[in-house]
């Protein structure tokens, strides 16, 4: 079992900044990558960005390359998206996922936490 807790989402401005934790915790031997996903009202959850869990390889969404980056604390087993120059349309709830090296899915996710921009 994996278990991933998201933090640090709130209400900014337009052109501010916040940074996503996403703790991950239990048997993180298997995981081969954490991924960070959006959902906003009335829409599908989509691929922000992923990180391998060695931290060797990311992949960002074009929407967001150039303003959010992805980086892994190993010391601390988190990883953080660090998002710059939000956009109104950034606005959605952000999860974390973990894919194990044996799924071609994500098996497990984060509650979820609620990130807000305002024109």
């Amino acid at each position: 079992q994996v278990q991933l807790v998201e933090s640090g989402g709130g209400l900014v401005q337009a052109g501010e900044s916040l940074r996503l934790s996403c703790a991950v915790s239990g048997n993180t031997f298997g995981i081969n990558v954490v991924g960070w996903f959006r959902q906003a009202p009335g829409k599908d959850r989509e691929l922000v960005a992923h990180i391998t869990w060695s931290g060797s390889s990311t992949y960002y969404a074009d929407s967001v390359k150039g303003r959010f980056t992805i980086t892994r604390d190993n010391a601390r087993n988190t990883v953080y998206l660090q998002m710059n120059s939000l956009k109104p349309e950034d606005t959605a709830v952000y999860y974390c996922g973990a894919r194990l090296v044996i799924s071609s899915g994500y098996t497990y996710w984060g509650q979820g936490t609620q990130v807000a921009v305002s024109s």
